[in-house]
């Protein structure tokens, strides 16, 4: 499980396409600190570690991310250079700023505006039709790993409002129309729709 909340920006250093994918990923977290098979939010995608290691004084960590998360992540799209929002495993007694994240990714949304406003950047995004119906204004989604809050909803659009820290401390201040951007749903959501469902069924 994770928070939303991201802990440092790591760079793509390698790709490897041999059966899965293979990715190679620096980080500033102490590489002797990550345990071989720990969980790393990647952009919002849940990793297990494979190897890990120090290259030139850069710490760095390996994952391995499969066919189904190549289709429903941005994952096959990582090229060397790619920054990316990491996340380590919530552990028992850490702070929850954010909400609950599993790193289970749902789809992909699309960026379709950007607008500042003041200091603030205003973005819009556009959910998969099947995704939709589980965003709400004022709720919360993961979005590229990071805990968001929804502003507003306009169908499958939804908008989201980034504060200049938010920029800086994540890669949203990298992002640009037409970027495709890794979902996850507010877990309380998809359960309140089942339980409706259910007792609409009823």
């Amino acid at each position: 499980m994770f928070t939303g909340i991201i802990t440092d920006i790591g760079t793509v250093k390698q790709v490897d396409r041999r059966g899965d994918l293979h990715v190679r990923i620096e980080t500033s977290y102490p590489a002797d600190g990550i345990a071989l098979g720990a969980s790393i939010a990647c952009d919002g995608c849940c990793l297990t570690v494979t190897d890990r290691g120090v290259d030139a004084g850069q710490d760095w960590f390996d994952v391995t991310i499969s066919a189904e998360s190549v289709d429903k992540t941005t994952a096959g799209t990582w090229q060397p250079g790619r920054r990316l929002n990491l996340e380590r495993a919530l552990k028992v007694g850490d702070e929850l700023g954010g909400h609950i994240v599993s790193g289970h990714v749902d789809g992909l949304a699309e960026i379709i505006a950007m607008e500042d406003e003041g200091e603030s950047t205003r973005v819009t995004l556009r959910a998969p039709d099947a995704l939709a119906r589980f965003i709400a204004p004022k709720g919360s989604v993961a979005l590229n790993g990071t805990s968001l809050t929804v502003n507003d909803v306009d169908g499958a659009e939804f908008g989201i409002n980034f504060i200049p820290h938010t920029k800086q401390e994540t890669t949203w201040g990298d992002v640009a129309v037409g970027d495709r951007i890794n979902l996850e749903i507010d877990t309380l959501a998809r359960y309140v729709a089942r339980l409706n469902e259910m007792q609409d069924s009823a």
